[in-house]
């Protein structure tokens, strides 16, 4: 069954009860305005088990600590955003495996030429998945992407992930929009690829921990700061998956500053994409 994500962009009180999720919205309760009729229905809930992911876009969103541990125990991946409604923080279980420590330790006694061959298969996969976003969305030559896709080595020691992702970059909005680059503080779409990596990301550590996988021990990514480094590289095949959604939306609805409800709707589709393996 493909699980729910649940989006809070108002205040809301998040309780538990039954082994349902009880979402309240004060501010409907406590307007003069509305029939009494009408307060008594806006109390929702929704089962626990049918829920992957809840984002928080909200300062003055109160959930109980019963509901996290509801949450948590159902493997359920909570993001929580600033106050640019970007998410800043993700909440995951400690466990999610009944073999995660023998799991673990597979992890740990990874060889390093095996980390190497599948660094080697994650970039092929992704350079292949960018040439098809831009065939598809841009309708450009893509041949030169095939090759340097098949000619990544164990451990991309010539780093053709680099030099495909320019060209891609390029093609994909440089010749639609004046001075972008991919670039976490750039210029739009950056913010809506922000977004949408964010989503992917919370999505992927979410499997991973599923899955009984440390998503701490990546096996390209190794920054000392980073809690999610397996989950930064597992990630990278799935990106144009996001890349394609922000093109369509952008070719639509153009270009913008501010992140719009609309376009939070259309990037929290990610978990339910179909992926073609």
């Amino acid at each position: 069954m493909i699980k729910k994500t649940l989006y809070f962009g108002n205040p809301a009180y998040l309780s538990l009860r039954n082994n349902q999720l009880v979402i309240k919205l004060p501010e409907v309760e406590k307007c003069d305005a509305l029939p009494e009729s009408f307060k008594k229905q806006v109390e929702v809930t929704k089962p626990i088990e049918d829920i992957g992911v809840v984002v928080l876009d909200n300062k003055q969103i109160t959930i109980t600590s019963g509901a996290m541990e509801a949450l948590l125990e159902n493997n359920c991946a909570v993001i929580t955003c600033d106050s640019r409604s970007m998410p800043v923080g993700l909440m995951l279980p400690l466990y999610g495996n009944t073999t995660q420590n023998e799991r673990f330790r597979h992890q740990l006694d990874a060889s390093l030429p095996l980390k190497k061959q599948l660094w080697q298969q994650t970039i092929q996969a992704k350079i292949n998945n960018q040439a098809s976003v831009l065939r598809d969305c841009r309708n450009e030559e893509v041949r030169c992407m095939h090759v340097w896709s098949k000619d990544v080595r164990s451990g991309d020691p010539d780093n053709l992930e680099g030099r495909a992702a320019a060209y891609y970059w390029k093609y994909l909005f440089g010749q639609h929009i004046a001075g972008f680059t991919r670039d976490r503080d750039g210029v739009p779409p950056n913010n809506l690829l922000n977004y949408g990596y964010a989503i992917l990301r919370a999505i992927v550590a979410r499997a991973l921990v599923g899955s009984g996988l440390l998503p701490t021990l990546g096996i390209h990514h190794h920054n000392r700061y980073n809690a999610y480094c397996l989950a930064d590289d597992i990630m990278e095949p799935y990106r144009p998956y996001v890349d394609e959604l922000v093109v369509k939306y952008t070719d639509e609805y153009g270009y913008q500053e501010e992140m719009t409800k609309e376009m939070k709707k259309e990037l929290l589709t990610i978990p339910v994409l179909d992926v073609r393996m």
